[in-house]
């Protein structure tokens, strides 16, 4: 079941949260609060799109706690940091750790509106590129290990040639692993394979025969 792109209010002041809610439902954008970080904590799940707006200063865990708890747990919702106290080097720590924003209560709710709305849509990004990437690793383990070395060659630009020698075959069987290949991952030539998967090319630089 697809989930609805959500803002996740943390904040600990009732009267701050209910002010939030109100701005968000008048312009149809669908909002969770929680007074507490640890309730987000517990409610958030990966598969929950959307973002977070997260005040630094709360009982329990502060703001830059919190970020980092989601980190931790390999949840990267963009989150947009409040606080009604001009901290510097708060602000810097938490953009360091991704945050997408600081703001300064009191903010004006057009500014904080198209802030959560560029940190959705940034959201929306980041999984599409996470889906794209789980079907590239899909199609990838339907190569062969042989394959793979040819692919990992193919990333390191190397010609049929040099993969042949290096790998001990023809380049005539080279020529067939790579057009299993590129029928494998549905693409239509070498250089679509390497636009495609340079994300690899950490891994295929231990093909590298000094490596």
């Amino acid at each position: 079941m697809a989930h609805e792109p959500t803002v996740f209010v943390v904040d600990d002041d009732a009267a701050v949260s209910t002010a939030i809610t109100r701005l968000l439902k008048s312009v149809n954008m669908p909002v969770e609060t929680f007074s507490s970080p640890t309730a987000f904590l517990q409610a958030c799940r990966p598969d929950r799109p959307g973002c977070v707006l997260l005040d630094l200063r709360m009982p329990e865990l502060d703001g830059l706690q919190v970020q980092a708890e989601l980190l931790a747990r390999d949840i990267h919702l963009p989150i947009v940091m409040i606080s009604a106290h001009g901290e510097v080097e708060s602000a810097v720590r938490a953009l360091k750790s991704g945050a997408v924003d600081f703001l300064r209560k009191p903010y004006q709710p057009k500014v904080l509106l198209e802030r959560l709305r560029e940190a959705i849509a940034l959201d929306e990004r980041n999984r599409a590129v996470l889906a794209a990437r789980a079907a590239q690793q899909a199609a990838l383990g339907q190569l062969t290990p042989r394959e793979r070395e040819v692919f990992d060659r193919i990333l390191l630009g190397r010609t049929s040639k040099q993969t042949a020698v290096e790998l001990g075959l023809s380049s005539k069987t080279v020529d067939i692993h790579r057009a299993h290949i590129l029928l494998k991952l549905q693409l239509g030539s070498v250089v679509e394979v390497i636009r495609e998967y340079q994300w690899c090319l950490a891994r295929s630089a231990g093909a590298e025969p000094n490596a």
